[in-house]
């Protein structure tokens, strides 16, 4: 039976992904920062252990609880939305410190134990605006494409060591918490100078005509890590679908 440990499990693509896992047969360890087993099927082959991706400390307990496993997905992850200009660094480098940090410090702290049970795989969550440039995200979407150009250098170092680095890209889901792990509201970062020009982009946003749901972030996610075609990219959802081909 085959482990996988999954980073950011309390809600969206992550509680989405825990629960097609443990579907599919196989032993999840869901992480989170605070822990809440209720949301997520009472079995012997599902464990729920506290995760603070930014903490070397909590990352260190988390994968001496966990022991091992054959699948690291990271999908842990905060968001920002609003003009740059207006927005505090002191959240840009938060973004920074979960996004893409919080990636590459776990993934790390894995290797050594993947490197000797002899491979692995490592799925990393970014998102379609690595796809297709969208305003107002410019923190966020630098967080994500910085974890595609990480990827794709690591992947290439890790070959000898069967461990594959995958990438799961998924278009917008407003059915997730996105918007209440900005931490700062929307209205906050879109200075009145901007408003004439957010206006519509924001109206179109509430009104989408294609989006992503959970459930296609999930399946995604199950296909990087049992792929063995060597395909590295799996955008997720139809509108990602469509940016993936599109930029092609």
């Amino acid at each position: 039976m085959k482990t996988v440990l999954i980073t950011g499990t309390s809600s969206g693509y992550g509680l989405a992904t825990a629960r097609y896992f443990h579907e599919q047969g196989w032993k999840v360890v869901a992480t989170m920062r605070r822990p809440q087993p209720e949301l997520l099927p009472q079995s012997d082959r599902m464990s729920v252990l506290p995760l603070d991706v930014t903490s070397p400390a909590s990352i260190e307990a988390c994968l001496a609880a966990a022991g091992p496993f054959d699948v690291l997905v990271n999908n842990a992850g905060i968001g920002m939305v609003g003009a740059f200009e207006a927005s505090p660094m002191t959240q840009v480098r938060r973004l920074f410190e979960t996004n893409t940090l919080g990636v590459m410090a776990l993934t790390q702290a894995v290797l050594p134990q993947m490197r000797r049970q002899g491979g692995g795989v490592i799925v990393n969550v970014t998102s379609s605006v690595v796809l297709a440039p969208s305003p107002f995200a410019a923190a966020y979407t630098a967080t994500k494409t910085a974890i595609e150009g990480f990827s794709r250098s690591l992947a290439k170092e890790l070959v000898a060591f069967d461990i594959g680095i995958k990438l799961v890209e998924p278009g917008y889901a407003p059915t997730t918490r996105f918007g209440a792990n900005t931490e700062l509201p929307i209205a906050d970062l879109i200075p009145a100078d901007y408003a004439d020009f957010a206006r519509p982009i924001f109206e179109a946003f509430a009104a989408p005509t294609v989006t992503t749901r959970e459930i296609d972030v999930a399946e995604a996610v199950w296909r990087a890590a049992t792929d063995t075609t060597g395909q590295q990219r799996f955008p997720a959802g139809p509108d990602a679908v469509a940016f993936w081909e599109a930029s092609r």
